[in-house]
């Protein structure tokens, strides 16, 4: 089957548009359980052409297998809306709903598909929906908005309650479950100063719009937090997601790039076409840098490409991107092109520091609540965790654990953790923001001309 697969991949490399290769290589790769380049395939498949229904329910079928049973039971419903009379989808749907114990639904479904198909058969499902209970009135009802006759009658067409469209973009880059946060900078310990330059350059502009528009400036854009790695980039991000109330649309270098030319362009312009149709929207790029990258560094020409059609997206070339908040999180600022930082791009700088000590302290409290802990002083605690990121806490809390756990299991009891124990943790690990703060300092100091690295000059007290 290897062997299969590879001269499938090999025939792709020479006809990458061909759809029903792209179809047979993917059930193969479902078949091989290979899941990711199953999903890839059906999403070119779907890109050449919209309406292919087979491409489509394998993305489906491939979310279910992922363990996404929201999105595959979104895509069935979707595909099931505009193409009332494919069968397939309804069996995958059932199944669905069988697994999640909604049997009643499920069987209607399946008769539903066995209307349109009577050659479908699927026995699991069938000996499932066995064990359902007897009809309601309920079901009856059900049973007519789908379209099912207990006498075997004509098949109406499949009507949802809710047909508002559902999916699109967002399920192709796996960004189905984007919300708006119900999370909140009072829920964030510390960072009391960074809060604080968050409301007055995003908060309150986004507040005041109509001042903005009076004076003829929009409002979004694009801010840059930067910072040693595990201090709060992504929470913060969200938190001020949340205090707008505004929609969080968060995403990776991953979703972004695709094996295909030109397809890696054209999902950076999916992901803004998405954050603009739900503003406000804060649109979170984590890692940026890798985005980003300074164009001198990339020798390929499609790494310039994305480059390119990303400052035009944030420009706002073709789209408004009024309402629509660019964040951007990097653990590396100076790798990133000096032309994101221009004007109407990532204009904005924010650096995220490590916890200072009564941030730590509530940091500690928190990791502590879900901790069997006697004992406990965070003021002690936080004396000892200089420099420490909150990832070095919870490193710490690991550690400790590591070591009680021992004696918890030749005992068969639960030993509750000390200060003592997790001061002797903190001791064992080094933060991991020393070696950022040593790059750090040599930027700051000799690449500095315009003033982007003195916060962190600053914080290391080489500069008032």
């Amino acid at each position: 089957m290897s062997a299969h697969l590879d001269s499938l991949r090999l025939a792709l490399q020479h006809s990458p548009d061909n759809a029903p290769l792209l179809l047979v290589f993917a059930r193969v790769c479902v078949e091989q359980f290979q899941l990711a380049d199953a999903r890839g395939a059906f999403v070119k498949a779907v890109q050449l052409d919209a309406g292919n229904a087979e491409a489509r329910l394998g993305l489906a079928e491939v979310a279910q297998l992922e363990g996404k049973t929201s999105e595959a039971a979104v895509r069935a419903e979707q595909l099931i809306e505009e193409k009332p009379n494919f069968a397939p989808a309804f069996v995958l749907l059932s199944r669905l709903l069988a697994g999640e114990g909604d049997l009643s639904r499920a069987r209607m479904l399946y008769e539903k598909a066995q209307a349109l198909d009577n050659t479908i058969t699927d026995a699991g499902l069938e000996k499932a929906l066995a064990e359902r209970k007897p009809e309601s009135n309920e079901d009856e009802a059900n049973r007519k908005k789908l379209g099912v006759t207990n006498g075997g009658g004509e098949v109406e067409e499949w009507q949802e309650e809710d047909s508002a469209p559902r999916g699109g973009a967002a399920f192709e880059l796996g960004l189905a479950d984007f919300e708006r946060p119900k999370l909140a900078f009072k829920d964030v310990g510390g960072m009391d100063a960074l809060k604080e330059e968050i409301r007055m350059k995003i908060i309150y502009p986004l507040q005041h719009a109509e001042l903005f528009k009076a004076y003829d400036k929009k409002v979004g854009g694009g801010v840059l937090l930067y910072g040693p790695p595990g201090c709060g980039k992504t929470l913060i991000s969200k938190a001020t997601a949340g205090e707008i109330k505004a929609n969080f649309i968060a995403l990776g270098l991953h979703q972004i790039l695709d094996m295909w030319i030109g397809n890696s362009e054209k999902n950076m312009h999916e992901v803004f076409q998405l954050a603009r149709k739900n503003a406000p929207c804060v649109l979170f790029f984590d890692e940026v840098d890798a985005l980003a990258a300074d164009r001198r560094d990339l020798r390929q020409s499609a790494g310039r490409n994305l480059i390119n059609q990303f400052l035009s997206e944030m420009d706002g070339a073709d789209a408004q991107n009024e309402g629509v908040l660019i964040l951007g999180a990097t653990n590396a600022p100076w790798h990133i092109d000096p032309a994101f930082r221009r004007p109407g791009r990532f204009d904005r700088t924010l650096f995220v520091p490590p916890p200072d000590s009564s941030a730590r302290g509530a940091i500690i409290e928190v990791m502590a609540k879900k901790k069997p802990i006697s004992e406990l002083d965070p003021r002690a605690l936080a004396k000892k965790t200089e420099g420490f990121s909150g990832a070095d806490l919870k490193a710490m809390f690991d550690l400790a654990t590591e070591e009680v756990l021992n004696g918890a299991m030749k005992t068969g009891k639960v030993i509750p953790l000390t200060t003592k124990d997790l001061i002797k943790a903190a001791g064992k690990h080094r933060p991991t923001t020393t070696a950022w703060f040593e790059s750090a300092k040599n930027y700051a100091m000799y690449a500095n001309q315009s003033g982007f690295y003195d916060d962190v000059l600053k914080h290391l007290g080489l500069l008032k």
